[in-house]
Order: structure tokens, then sequence, then C-alpha cells
């Protein structure tokens, strides 16, 4: 079966530990945008904060509402990480809203211990395959990147998702990590960072790319504020993995 899917990539800065502004500015950003999946940075309401108690929102507060607004008006998914308060719980929370208002989240299961984001944020350490429009996306967050076991394609998954505050000293590693994971699990990448400086003078460069199932460059956002669009196309890379069936050799193992 033939499921194109046009993925709209937006790369913006952010307001540091502001969701009203930056859900404003992001607001102007989406207005002109028509696509099937709309995928958002990481923290995008607040920048990566360590201090989640100013600024943490529920599952119901006013971002999470924002979001499905926005999935509705546009018939299409809306995907981004955000800083939830749940059960006494601080979680870096990626959340897929569907069209339908349908949401489903993955909470980051590899926390920057670098930044202290492992003391102040939880984890409840679960992978997501999320079905949409006859795709399987398996959504992850930024530091799960250096993690390959962790994202290894072991359910045949179409579509490894990252969003990300990945900074400037290791952009070379976001961009060969990036390549790594779309080659070894013969899948797409979609990936959004963001850009600016934050409240601490760490400096983000975006990007912000597409990758197909080969390591090719679909689409890539330099580090400017855009929003890039492409449609992939599930049906050839089906065609690949069966004239090239590699994940036939993958090994077997359980991750804890």
């Amino acid at each position: 079966m033939d499921n194109p899917l046009n993925v709209a990539l937006v790369q913006t800065s952010l307001v540091w530990e502001s969701p009203m502004e930056n859900r404003r500015h992001i607001s102007d950003l989406l207005a002109q945008v028509k696509a099937d999946m709309i995928v958002l940075p990481e923290m995008f309401s607040t920048g990566f904060t360590m201090g989640p108690a100013a600024v943490a929102e529920t599952m119901e507060g006013e971002t999470v509402q924002w979001m499905k607004s926005w999935a509705r008006e546009k018939s299409a998914a809306i995907c981004g990480s955000v800083v939830i308060h749940e059960d006494v719980h601080y979680y870096n929370r990626l959340l897929f809203v569907h069209p339908s208002g349908e949401i489903q989240y993955y909470d980051k299961r590899h926390l920057f211990s670098l930044a202290g984001e492992d003391q102040v944020y939880s984890t409840k350490g679960s992978r997501l395959i999320v079905d949409y429009r006859g795709w399987k996306i398996c959504p992850l967050i930024c530091y799960d990147l250096r993690f390959p076991v962790f994202s290894r394609n072991d359910v045949d998954y179409d579509l490894l998702l990252y969003v990300a505050n990945w900074p400037q000293p290791r952009i070379s590693a976001w961009d060969a990590l990036l390549k790594a994971r779309a080659i070894e699990n013969m899948c797409y990448v979609v990936a959004v960072n963001r850009i600016g400086t934050d409240q601490n003078g760490h400096s983000y460069p975006g990007h912000s790319q597409i990758l197909d199932y080969f390591g090719n460059v679909v689409q890539s956002a330099g580090n400017e504020a855009v929003v890039k669009q492409s449609t992939i196309d599930r049906s050839a890379m089906l065609q690949a993995r069966q004239k090239l069936p590699f994940l036939n050799d993958r090994d077997d193992f359980t991750v804890r």
C-alpha cells in the first residue's frame, strides 16, 4: 500500500520558560502549514529548563489543549515535548496528538545527566510505537539518539522521530548519529532541533532534517528559523527492505 506522508519540520528559537509566548510564536509559524504531521522541538514551550516547578503543566493544561486545537484545525498530527507534572513527578514528555484529539505519549528514557536532567525529571522508560496513517512511528527525545540499542528496529517500524535541544558544540554528533540510526534501522528519520541561545548561554544550531532509509538527506533546515516540508514514501522504503533484507539478520535482545 502506498502511504505517502507529508512532514513539516518547525525549527525555531524558544523564549525561556514562557509557554504563552512560545505558543503564540509557533502559532504564527503554523498558520500557513498544510501537512500530515507537524514536528516541534523538545520542550518547545519552555526551552530545556531544569526548573520544572515554575513551568510544568498537566495533561489538561493550556499547551496540551493548544496542541489538540492545532491538530484538529490542520487535520494533522502534531508532536513535540512538554514539561508535564503528574503524580508528584515531572516528565520531559513527548506528546503525539492525533487530529482526532487522541494523545499518545513517551517519557524521555535517557535523561541528560550532564545537565542534571536526571535529578529533576522522572521517566517511565517505555518505548512507544504510534500507528498513524499507515505508518509505524517510534518517537524519541534528544539524548536518546546516543543509545542505539533502545531505538533498534526490532518491531519493523517505518520512522524514527527525534525532537531535541541539541547544542552547537556537539552538532557533528547529531548529524552523524541521525545518519547511523537511519542506515542501521532501514527507516526514515525525522529530527527537529531548535535554534537560538537559551538562558544558560547554550547555542543551538538547528540542523533539523529528514533522512531516508539509506541515510540520504531528504530535507534539511540549516540553521535558520524556518518551516520545512517533505513528502516521504513508505512503499519505496518497503521495496528497499525487500531488495536488501538486512533487518532479517538483526540480533535478538531485550531492553530492560
